[in-house]
């Protein structure tokens, strides 16, 4: 998790990383309002945006959390936890 990664959505413009949800999958958001979200699928054939909820955004991160926090990950949990308080609080 170390880095800032963005990409460019067609209609919406930059986003940026909030976090890796799990092989194939990021979190992302809008750079400046942080305000819409979009789980990023990865595959073979290209990568495909797909809007969520803020509070679907915010559940995906709070399981990756718990998900960290159990492997024992505590530098990559603590760089999440971070991120979370300055998105969702």
């Amino acid at each position: 998790m170390s880095g800032e990664i963005y990409l460019s959505h067609p209609t919406f413009g930059l986003l940026y990383r909030v976090c890796i949800i799990e092989e194939g999958r990021e979190l992302f958001t809008t750079l400046y309002a942080q305000r819409l979200f979009f789980l990023v699928i990865s595959s073979p054939t290209g990568i495909k945006f797909e809007p969520t909820s803020r509070t679907d955004a915010r559940i995906l991160v709070e399981n990756r959390l718990r998900l960290l926090r159990r492997a024992g990950q505590s530098h990559d949990y603590d760089q999440l936890m971070v991120i979370h308080k300055r998105t969702f609080q």
